[in-house]
C-alpha cells in the first residue's frame, strides 16, 4: 500500500487574492510555494534560513476562489548551507457534471526552491552543528 502524503500547507482561497479576471493572483501562490518549502527546509535545520533561488515555475492551470490549495513537499538535495525543496501544488475544487457536483483535483505547478540557513549577519553558515 502506498504512503498517503500529508501536505505542508493547505489554504481555502479567498476573494481578496484575486485579479481582474477573477483568478488568483500567481504571486499568492508564490508566497505560499516559499511558505511550504521552508517548512520542509526547516526538517533539516533548526537555524534560520533565507530563500535564495525558486526555480521555473510553470502554471499549468488557474486558481479559483474556493478552491482549496495543498503545497507537497519534499527535500531534493541538502548540502553544506542550503537544501533544496521540491513543492508540488494542486486544487480541490468543486465542478457540475450532469447536475451533480463533484470534486476535482488539478496540478497547478511545482518548483524547486532553495534555502540557505544563515547567521544574524545574515551570512551562510552550515545547516547542521559541526
Amino acid at each position: 500500500m502506498s504512503e498517503v502524503k500529508e501536505p505542508a500547507i493547505r489554504v481555502s482561497m479567498m476573494p481578496r487574492d484575486t485579479n481582474a479576471f477573477g483568478t488568483i493572483f500567481g504571486g499568492v501562490l508564490l508566497s505560499y510555494i516559499d511558505q511550504a518549502g521552508a517548512v520542509e527546509a526547516h526538517k533539516s535545520t533548526k537555524k534560520r534560513i533565507v530563500t535564495v533561488a525558486m526555480h521555473e515555475v510553470v502554471f499549468i492551470q488557474p486558481v479559483f476562489v474556493g478552491d482549496l490549495v495543498s503545497f507537497y513537499t519534499e527535500t531534493v538535495r541538502v548540502g553544506n548551507t542550503s537544501v533544496t525543496v521540491k513543492v508540488m501544488v494542486e486544487a480541490e475544487r468543486f465542478v457540475t457534471r450532469a447536475k451533480e457536483r463533484e470534486r476535482e483535483r488539478v496540478k497547478v505547478t511545482e518548483a524547486e526552491v532553495v534555502y540557505v540557513a544563515v547567521n544574524d549577519d545574515r551570512r551562510p553558515v552550515p545547516l547542521l552543528d559541526e
